[in-house]
């Protein structure tokens, strides 16, 4: 299997399953009919930024960046949702419309958010601009904006 897939594999195991170890990792892989080494593991790890986390049982697992809530202080998201007027994607850009002198805000919140899609943010008096590495990950990053604001 290619490395793509296998990736992809690690991603779906992790998703279902909470698992702590790279060992663990390798005997699921191999149980799912994927024979990988504790080295290939390690390196798909890296690669897909994978990050481990304390579980509602105290026991720390695997889990995808995207899946990792960040840790953006409340007040911030709520000076977020008030001060928002609008978010659209042009391409593979992200606009955020705010009311007068909180664009530098927002752009504080987006850059907290540390969105793996997001390339760089410039912000500027009442707009936003975030780049992102293709018009798909635009959207990605609107739809989660948008939940935002809707809280």
């Amino acid at each position: 299997m290619h490395r793509s897939a296998r990736q992809k594999k690690i991603l779906e195991l992790i998703k279902e399953k909470k698992i702590e170890t790279q060992q663990e990792l390798c005997e699921t892989l191999a149980a799912a009919g994927l024979e990988v080494t504790q080295a290939t593991v390690s390196r798909d790890i890296r690669e897909l930024h994978l990050y481990k986390v304390k579980g509602t049982d105290q026991r720390y697992h695997y889990v995808a960046s995207e899946w990792v809530e960040p840790q953006v202080p409340e007040k911030m998201l709520s000076l977020f949702r008030t001060c928002v007027v609008k978010i659209c994607s042009v391409g593979n850009t992200v606009v955020v419309k705010t009311l007068n002198g909180n664009g530098g805000n927002a752009g504080a919140v987006i850059d907290m958010l540390n969105y793996p899609e997001v390339v760089g943010t410039i912000a500027g008096d009442d707009t936003v601009f975030s780049l992102c590495e293709n018009p798909e990950k635009a959207k990605t990053v609107l739809n989660r904006l948008n939940d935002i604001v809707r809280k």
